[in-house]
């Protein structure tokens, strides 16, 4: 398993981070934006959900999910669709791909530099690249006994 970086955030900082993106910063938000930033790695919705309440917190699934969409919608973090059944939700927001472990469940990133992107198609008339998601899938191989 990958190494955990984890970061100290004061209150101040995330809420002058969230009121740039034009969020008000609830006690809520605060704390759940701040578990995002401080793992600094990649969580589902029912994991910031478990560890945000971890500390006799009483904070709904319904804030939750809601704080989540709109740390997305406002570009404060990026939403991860790794397979139809497992979002994750990434503070990292510079441009970056992924690799995800199909079996573990792990999501890591791939820095941008490391990788190429060609051949994209000609666009339609009056629009720009917003973004590239890559996400690259792995399972560890399977040996054949003799």
């Amino acid at each position: 398993m990958a190494k955990q970086i984890t970061r100290a955030y004061s209150d101040t900082t995330i809420a002058d981070r969230l009121r740039e993106h034009s969020i008000n910063p609830t006690t809520q938000r605060i704390l759940i934006t701040r578990l995002l930033f401080e793992r600094c790695t990649h969580l589902s919705a029912e994991e910031v959900y478990c560890l945000v309440n971890a500390n006799d917190q009483q904070v709904s699934k319904a804030t939750v999910y809601n704080t989540l969409g709109l740390l997305v919608e406002r570009g404060v973090i990026r939403e991860v669709i790794a397979d139809p059944n497992k979002v994750f939700y990434d503070p990292n927001t510079a441009p970056h791909y992924h690799l995800y472990d199909v079996v573990s469940g792990e999501l890591t990133d791939i820095d941008a530099k490391d990788m190429r992107v060609s051949g994209l198609p000609t666009l339609p008339e009056n629009s720009v690249v917003e973004g590239i998601d890559v996400i690259v899938r792995l399972r560890p191989e399977k040996r054949h006994s003799r």
